[in-house]
Formats: C-alpha cells, sequence, structure tokens
C-alpha cells in the first residue's frame, strides 16, 4: 500500500511531520504537495489529485492537511468512492476507518500538532473497517457501506438524493 499525502500552505508544518514519521518508518507515500511554502499548492487543487489517485486504486489511503482539514474533506468527497474524515483526534481517526471505512484522513494544521498529527496518521493506518467491533455492529457496518455507495450512485445519476 502507497499512501498519498498532500497539503496546501496551512497544513505544510504538519504534512512535514507526518512525512518524517513515514520515511523514519520506512511507509511509502507519494506526496501531492505542497513541497514548499513558499509555492504553496491550494487545498481545492491538492484535494483532487488525491481523490483520482484513489479512484484509480481503491487499496490506497490518503492523509490530506489544510489550515481546518474541512476544506480537503470538502473537495475529496466529490469524487466517487472517496470517503474523507475531518479528524482532529486519534479516536476519531480509528474510528472514521471501523466505522466509516474512510479512505482518505484530512486535518487541520491549524488545529492539530504535529505529534498528535503522527499518532491520528497511526490510527488510521493500522486500523480496517469494523477492527474491534461487536459481531452484530460489524455486519450492520458492512451492510451500511452497501448503502452508503448505493446513495452515492443514485445522487450522481441524479435519482433524487439531494
Amino acid at each position: 500500500m502507497k499512501l498519498i499525502i498532500g497539503s496546501d500552505k496551512s497544513g505544510f508544518t504538519l504534512k512535514e511531520a507526518i512525512r518524517a514519521y513515514l520515511d523514519e518508518q520506512n511507509i511509502p507515500y507519494e506526496d501531492m504537495g505542497t513541497q514548499h511554502p513558499e509555492a504553496p499548492k491550494p487545498f481545492f487543487e491538492v484535494a483532487p489529485m488525491a481523490a483520482k489517485m484513489l479512484q484509480a486504486d481503491p487499496t490506497r489511503q490518503a492523509v490530506l492537511i489544510c489550515g481546518t482539514g474541512m476544506g480537503m474533506a470538502q473537495v475529496a468527497t466529490k469524487f466517487a468512492g472517496v470517503l474523507a474524515a475531518c479528524c482532529e483526534s486519534v479516536y476519531a481517526a480509528r474510528m472514521c476507518r471501523a466505522v466509516n471505512n474512510s479512505n482518505a484522513l484530512c486535518m487541520g494544521g491549524w488545529v492539530i500538532g504535529p505529534e498528535m498529527g503522527v499518532e491520528m496518521v497511526k490510527a488510521f493506518l493500522k486500523t480496517s473497517h469494523t477492527e474491534g467491533l461487536e459481531e452484530w455492529r460489524q455486519a450492520f457496518l458492512i451492510k451500511a457501506a452497501e448503502t452508503v455507495r448505493q446513495i452515492d450512485l443514485d445522487h450522481r445519476k441524479g435519482d433524487g438524493h439531494v
């Protein structure tokens, strides 16, 4: 699995802390930018590039960082199959995978410190869908994921879900 990471200028410092952790752990990743704070890419350019990569390979995951995480999440979720979650805690980062099967963790560089951000990435990467949940909840969430996928498809076709 090769991770996708990206940030705008507001998320650059946090992205660099996460890159250092990934390098230290020999976790492969592709950095969509911002590469240097003096030449920033806006969130609305980074998020679509990462989202298209997630669409091309559904086994991949992404970590996207802007000022609050919300801009990245809002843009990334516009792409079919991308389930982006804006998180502000390790618990939320773990549960967005376990419960919602999110494939993109979005964080805010103005909100999350480097150490917390690294811990959130660790939780996000090591957690699988339904991991650690009761059997009845696992079955419910697997069915829920199918329903959510159908809602997304219906909405994209214009079949009434607004």
